[in-house]
């Protein structure tokens, strides 16, 4: 008879030695390869810090690299994936949001001296989600080498430490300096936190594996872990979730139908775009100052954590000026959440939810936004009406504070569960839907709009869902991870034997 702890879920934790080192993307890597060998396996990530967000099905709010893991290892997202979610609303400070319910902002040092009282309702999600599953892919944050937070702990080597994980250190070879990385990082732990690393990865190389071998077998010998693979730099389209994605950094449009994002400085949910970037016509950049705006054939004005502050920055960076110009000479604007507000007359916040106070907005839609404490979370089915776009069915999500109220123009959408959402006057459109190009239905409405627009022929190929494409991504990313791992070794670090692998393998 099997005890307890034989029936409770292997796990293996991958950390990085710093931010942006890839750990979202192997975690999700893992989840879909141990989905494919036929286990039930669940991501978790005991603290996420990050602006795009996405609301589950009971509508409770997590962090977007959680749900592509649970979508990678063909699961439905659940808020025990992500108990803690940080979504910064200053320099320092962010809303803490725990098991997907806000529980208010809090200055960092306030969060600090208090986060090691959220251990209990970690311990709680992750051990549900042992209970039920065959495999947890735990994701650290930052660097487990940030000597000053050690102390207080709860998503690297901390969290190892509470749910006795092998841990798998990533480092960034693109960046430059992959041996200094890991080699620094191992250094600066503790004997015990050593102990639990059980594997170096050497992530996103470009080139030849074979050079890297001298440099490989120092760094075994002086770190003392074994280097488990070199993964190649893949070049898979799978959302990201914070400031450091890269397809925020492009700025030039290389297709025939020119998009550009605003990149407001609290920027969330820009994930809402990728189905755009992938389909053949339309180029999507992402603009940070009013030179680089140029002539676009869409504008975009994307949600953010804080409206108000980053209206402001709008008018303040000349960026405002230069859309009412250029939505004045016919060229279409979009503002999605945060955006649709902005496009409005005036917003106001009298309970202080935005820093209080009154603004004037951009003055292109007739809609005016007084905002509260009460956060509006909800999954929505909606069909747009506004022209020449309707018909289009929208299936996501709306996740804002403020309640935005009509005085003219028409609705962008119907939406299935009752009511309106959103507004158009000509060619200026706000919506709160995020999610709203997920389906194929309204990108490929936009881009035959646009490509008519330019007189240039559209690819008229049935859409393919944002769902679709992403499972189709998720098969190239494990196939390259597969390739370039030691899967057997990284079972055995499990504690996985290789018989139960073949035995899951061929159910």
């Amino acid at each position: 008879m099997k005890t307890e702890k034989e029936n409770r879920a292997k796990c293996i934790m991958v950390q990085g030695t710093m931010s942006g080192a890839g750990k979202s993307l192997l975690c999700t890597a893992l989840c879909r390869i141990f989905a494919q060998d036929g286990w039930r396996v669940a991501p978790f990530k005991s603290q996420n810090m990050a602006l795009n967000s996405y609301v589950t099905a009971d509508g409770l709010e997590m962090g977007r690299a959680q749900v592509v893991q649970a979508q990678a290892a063909g699961r439905e997202p659940d808020v025990r994936m992500n108990p803690i979610l940080l979504k910064p609303c200053s320099d320092t400070g962010s809303q803490v949001i725990v098991n997907g319910e806000v529980r208010g902002n809090q200055a960092a040092a306030e969060y600090f001296r208090h986060k090691k009282e959220l251990i209990p309702e970690i311990m709680a999600a992750y051990n549900s989600l042992a209970a039920e599953n065959d495999i947890v892919v735990i994701e650290g944050a930052g660097s487990p080498a940030e000597i000053n937070l050690k102390a207080d702990d709860i998503v690297n080597m901390g969290l190892a430490a509470l749910v006795d994980a092998p841990v798998l250190l990533a480092g960034d070879i693109d960046r430059g300096g992959v041996f200094a990385q890991l080699y620094g990082t191992v250094a600066l732990l503790t004997p015990e936190e050593r102990g639990r690393i059980k594997g170096l990865l050497i992530n996103k190389f470009r080139g030849d594996p074979e050079i890297l071998r001298p440099g490989l077998a120092m760094l075994e010998e002086k770190t003392g872990c074994p280097v488990l693979g070199v993964i190649p730099y893949l070049a898979v389209a799978v959302d990201d979730e914070d400031s450091l994605a890269p397809c925020l950094g492009a700025t030039d449009c290389k297709k025939p139908v020119d998009i550009a994002v605003v990149r407001l400085p609290r920027i969330s949910n820009f994930t809402d775009f990728a189905p755009l970037d992938a389909h053949p016509a339309l180029g999507v950049r992402y603009v940070g100052e009013a030179r680089a705006l140029g002539n676009p054939d869409l504008i975009i004005l994307p949600g953010t954590k804080s409206t108000m502050a980053d209206l402001l920055w709008l008018r303040q960076s000349g960026l405002e000026a230069a859309l009412q110009k250029l939505a004045a000479a016919g060229v279409p604007v979009l503002g999605v959440c945060g955006g649709y507000q902005m496009l409005g007359t005036a917003l106001c916040d009298p309970t202080g939810a935005e820093g209080g106070g009154s603004l004037r907005g951009l003055g292109l839609l007739p809609v005016q936004t007084q905002f509260s404490a009460h956060k509006t979370r909800a999954q929505v089915q909606a069909t747009v009406q506004a022209k020449p776009l309707a018909g289009a069915a929208v299936a996501g999500y709306e996740i804002h504070t403020g309640i935005t109220t009509r005085q003219g123009g028409t609705p962008f959408a119907t939406v299935q569960q009752g009511g309106e959402d959103g507004c158009v006057v000509g060619n200026v459109c706000g919506t709160y839907l995020h999610g709203l190009f997920d389906t194929g239905a309204l990108t490929a409405k936009l881009a035959a709009w646009l490509c008519a627009r330019k007189g240039i022929a559209c690819q008229t190929a049935a859409p393919i869902s944002h769902a679709a494409y992403q499972q189709q991504q998720f098969d190239t990313l494990a196939d390259g991870v597969r390739a370039a791992l030691n899967i057997p070794q990284l079972y055995e670090m499990m504690g996985v034997k290789q018989q139960d692998v073949q035995h899951t393998a061929s159910k």
